[in-house]
Parts: C-alpha cells; sequence; structure tokens
C-alpha cells in the first residue's frame, strides 16, 4: 500500500511539473525610453553652435536593442550633428550608441529656427524632442 501511494503521489507530482511548463514564455525586449537634456539657449546668431548635453533613460535594458535619432527642420537654416563633426541629413536614422552624449546645432540664417530630433529604438518606439532658436542680432 505504501508503495503504491508513492508511486500515485510521484505521478501526481510529474503531471503538476509537466503541467506548469508552457511554450508562451513572455521576455520583455521592448522597454520605455526617453530622452532628457540639459538647457540650452533661447537665441542665436548666424554661425553659432548651441550645444545639447542629452541623457538615454531606459526603463529595462535589453542587450539587443539599438537607438536612433532623425531629425528634420521646420524653420531657418542649420546643421545639426553629434561628437564627430559630421552634419546630419535631415530624416536619415542616425544610431546612439551611447547613454549620455552630445547634439550640436549651427545656425546657418536670421531667421528662427524649428527644429525636431526623434529618437526611436529597433522596435519602432519614438520619443520626439523640439527645440527652438531665434535670431539674436549682432551689435553692428
Amino acid at each position: 500500500m505504501r508503495k503504491t501511494l508513492s508511486y500515485f503521489l510521484f505521478t501526481l507530482l510529474l503531471a503538476a511539473v509537466a503541467c506548469a511548463c508552457s511554450d508562451d514564455i513572455d521576455i520583455k525586449q521592448d522597454y520605455e525610453f526617453s530622452v532628457t537634456y540639459l538647457p540650452v539657449p533661447k537665441k542665436l546668431q548666424v554661425n553659432e553652435v548651441a550645444e545639447i548635453r542629452c541623457t538615454l533613460h531606459r526603463d529595462g535594458k535589453y542587450n539587443n536593442v539599438r537607438y536612433y535619432l532623425r531629425y528634420f527642420q521646420y524653420d531657418g537654416k542649420g546643421q545639426l550633428w553629434m561628437g564627430d563633426g559630421k552634419p546630419f541629413l535631415p530624416n536619415d536614422p542616425y544610431e546612439v550608441t551611447d547613454s549620455s552624449f552630445r547634439l550640436y546645432f549651427r545656425s546657418l540664417s536670421e531667421d528662427a529656427h524649428n527644429i525636431e530630433v526623434v529618437f526611436l529604438d529597433s522596435f519602432g518606439k519614438e520619443y520626439p524632442l523640439s527645440f527652438t532658436f531665434n535670431n539674436e542680432q549682432g551689435e553692428d
């Protein structure tokens, strides 16, 4: 009787373990993210450069996710680039490899500048930032 009870309990335990296993394991990969930046100047003269210090914040970490940025300038004429000095082309994606980075914007006209920088991850999530720079007239 004792041997039968042991076999029954062993079979019941084995069935419980087998039923507990599932092929529907959901591993989270696409975490939310945001980008913060330090204050930037509101006015720029022609050829003046504004530094935009940014930090990428992630709610979780997945090693295979990649982050990119692209920008579009609605008003004015200027250039945006990261540390290497090569100006970005509007709407082209550029990879962001560090969580802390600097963007630079150079005013090339006396107009007001409105730019939108959109950060996106390899899962398609986006985080937009807008910047406005007005013209600062130099003294004659």
